[in-house]
């Protein structure tokens, strides 16, 4: 069975993006980029809600074709542009994406069936709705979650409407130079 991962960036007190969805907050650096080829490269397929899609979809298709891309643009972009991406999305369900699959209705059952086909991980960026609500139906295999050394006091939360205890084991922990603490957790 493929697993499910959660890649999310966090501030210390737990949110992942500011009262109005501003993430300007989030540190990336050369170090964190390279360091998360690990995860695309084991993924197949990508996972979004529709902000998070529409935000990747307006970058990554072209990132690679400037003159000034780096070396993670090509990567990321090369990746980007040759996996199966789903969007999560009550708004856009029943609407042709050229590039995507939309799964709207029975959202749940769709996302377990994926899980069942052969291939790589699937890879949710961010999207905190629909994490939140694969959370809630414990769908998620892993997180790896990158601890931003901010304080926010308010935002949009990591966790939300968690039904059960969910107990996780922690796989391994990194600290990048610039004060990112990355945590990636397993199921047990």
């Amino acid at each position: 069975m493929r697993k499910l991962i959660l890649s999310m960036h966090v501030s210390l007190d737990g949110y992942v993006a500011g009262q109005n969805g501003e993430m300007d907050w989030i540190y990336v650096d050369e170090e964190l980029l390279n360091y998360t080829t690990k995860l695309t490269n084991q993924a197949d397929t990508a996972m979004y809600g529709r902000v998070t899609f529409q935000m990747m979809d307006s970058y990554w298709p072209t990132a690679g074709n400037k003159p000034d891309a780096t070396k993670h643009d090509l990567d990321h972009s090369f990746w980007y542009n040759k996996v199966k991406k789903v969007v999560i999305s009550n708004s856009w369900k029943g609407n042709n994406v050229v590039n995507a699959q939309i799964i709207g209705d029975n959202i749940i059952v769709q996302v377990q069936e994926l899980k069942q086909q052969p291939g790589k991980n699937i890879l949710i960026f961010g999207s905190p709705s629909a994490s939140h609500l694969l959370m809630q139906h414990n769908l998620i295999d892993e997180y790896w979650l990158f601890v931003n050394p901010i304080l926010l006091g308010s935002g949009i939360p990591l966790f939300q409407n968690i039904n059960d205890v969910v107990k996780l084991n922690l796989i391994e922990s990194k600290i990048f130079h610039s004060g990112v603490i990355e945590l990636h957790y397993g199921k047990k």
